[in-house]
Formats: structure tokens, C-alpha cells, sequence
């Protein structure tokens, strides 16, 4: 009888602990991990960050597996030009990318000679460093860094490379309900401008706004695993770094 109580009481433990994993994650903060340099120089491969995830409200997408559970969103805050998000790509409505966000519903949004030009206005920018190693994959590029200053007063910092890939495009008009998001690291990133990719974003794939890298690491010098390369491949000095 008191073998059968205690399996009982340990499985009814489980099964509150599950729930109130899955209530945490779903509502209050989720880790991410960052897989790929389309964020640098801010974010970089090997960061881990919390996510907050009732920053603009709640849809279907808050919660694992994407259950349709309510239609649209509820709770909804509007984001702000500069913030770093996680969305659902709209493609296929289940992968996550974190991308900045760059124009808002009714915004144009162009690149004209390199340079971000919002509402006809291009974005100021400012050189922080001419000669940057920045990654795109497996490959290292010498960039420009500039720092980047949005009309909200929100700022970060954005890499192009000295060759640039993408220095003119049309002009993007960004749909009602929807978002326009760029990567820091503008030659090497997937984001708003291929449109059968990415493209408009709508509010409804909004996944909650990135806060702060709580660890870091370089697995191009060695895993987690490898402890005696801890000294060499933990990046002590983004712990607990808010994300800008």
C-alpha cells in the first residue's frame, strides 16, 4: 500500500512539474539558442538568451507544437522599431528566426546603395570599425560595423561586408498587421527582403521579445563537454547581457 502511494504521488509530482514547465515556457520565458551569425556582431553562435514571451500578447504560436487553440492574438502590445524578436517564419508557420525589427504596418522600408532607408529617410549611421572578422556560416568576411540609430532613439550595431551582396532593392511596403525584419549581420542573414522566404511578418507569429543572454559559448573551440577548454571557449563576458 505505501509502495503504491508513493508511485502515485510521484507520478501526480511529474505531472505538475510538466505543467508547470510547459505554463512558464508558454507565458512568462523561453531559452533560445542562437544557431547561426545572421545577428552578429550582437548576438553570436553559441548564445543562449531568455525570450519573454508576454511582451506583445499571446497567440496560438506562445505555446509548443502551435496548438489552435484561440484565433489571433490576445493581450496584443504593440513592438517597437529596434526591438529583437522571435517570430514563427511565415513560410512554414513552425520554424523560429530572430531578426530586429525594422518597419512597422504602413512603413517602406528600402536599401539604396548600402544603405537602410525608412519612410524615405535613411537610417543614420555611424562607422564604428572598418576592418570586423564577421562569420556567414562557415566562412569569415571582413566587414564594416556601423552603429545604427532608429528614429525611436533605439540603436544597435549592423555589419556589412566591404563587397556587399544586397546594395539596392525595391522598395518594401509593409502590409497592415504585419512587421519587416532585418539581421544585424545584413550580408548574411535571411530576413524581410526575401520575400518568398521570410517576407512580411504578421502579428500573429510574433514568439515574445529576446531580453538577455543568461550563457554563452564557443563550440568552434569546444564543446560543453570538453571542460578543460572552458577557460578558452565560455564567453564569460556576455552572461547576463542585455540584449540591445
Amino acid at each position: 500500500m505505501i509502495k503504491k502511494n508513493f508511485i502515485k504521488e510521484n507520478i501526480k509530482t511529474l505531472i505538475y512539474a510538466l505543467f508547470l514547465a510547459i505554463l512558464i515556457r508558454s507565458i512568462i520565458i523561453q531559452p533560445f539558442y542562437i544557431p547561426s551569425s545572421s545577428m552578429e556582431p550582437n548576438l553570436l553562435v553559441g548564445d543562449r538568451l531568455f525570450v519573454t514571451k508576454y511582451s506583445y500578447g499571446y497567440s496560438k504560436h506562445s505555446f509548443p507544437f502551435s496548438p489552435p487553440i484561440f484565433k489571433g492574438r490576445l493581450f496584443f502590445s504593440n513592438p517597437k522599431r529596434g526591438d529583437v524578436i522571435v517570430f514563427k517564419t511565415p513560410s512554414d508557420n513552425r520554424t523560429d528566426y530572430i531578426k530586429r525589427l525594422i518597419g512597422l504596418p504602413g512603413d517602406s522600408v528600402q536599401f539604396i546603395d548600402g544603405d537602410v532607408y525608412l519612410n524615405d529617410n535613411q537610417i543614420l549611421k555611424t562607422l564604428v570599425s572598418k576592418n570586423k572578422k564577421i562569420f556567414c556560416g562557415s566562412r569569415e568576411f571582413i566587414t564594416k560595423t556601423f552603429k545604427e540609430k532608429l528614429p525611436n532613439g533605439n540603436y544597435y550595431y549592423a555589419s556589412y561586408r566591404k563587397t556587399l551582396s544586397l546594395s539596392n532593392s525595391d522598395k518594401f511596403i509593409v502590409p497592415e498587421d504585419h512587421y519587416f525584419f532585418l539581421g544585424d549581420n545584413r550580408d548574411c542573414s535571411k530576413d524581410s527582403r526575401f520575400l518568398s522566404e521570410v517576407g512580411y511578418v504578421h502579428k500573429n507569429n510574433l514568439v515574445g521579445k529576446a531580453q538577455i543572454l543568461f550563457f554563452s559559448s564557443d563550440k568552434k573551440i569546444g564543446s560543453l563537454l570538453e571542460f578543460w577548454k572552458w577557460h578558452k571557449s565560455l564567453r564569460f563576458d556576455r552572461i547576463f547581457k542585455k540584449i540591445n
